[in-house]
């Protein structure tokens, strides 16, 4: 999964970005990624994952992902 956390630090290098294999998926294609970005402020939801599989797409087509949940805040929302 380190190679997803890779791409995803290139396009939002301010970001704190977590990446974890989903362990609900046996085959091991799986993750929850959650990128909290200042960027994201003023974007809706849609737009700010449209954003993340951007940067997964390569990921996604070669089969090595293929199930994905996303978590996209700003630093704001993820306060308290």
């Amino acid at each position: 999964m380190n190679d997803l956390e890779e791409s995803l630090k290139k396009a939002f290098p301010n970001a704190v970005i977590e990446v974890h294999e989903d362990s609900s998926v046996l085959d091991g294609a799986a993750a929850v990624i959650r990128v909290v970005d200042a960027g994201f402020a003023g974007v809706s939801k849609v737009q700010r994952h449209q954003r993340i599989y951007q940067q997964l797409g390569s990921h996604i087509t070669s089969g090595r992902l293929h199930a994905l949940k996303i978590i996209a805040l700003t630093p704001t929302e993820t306060a308290p």
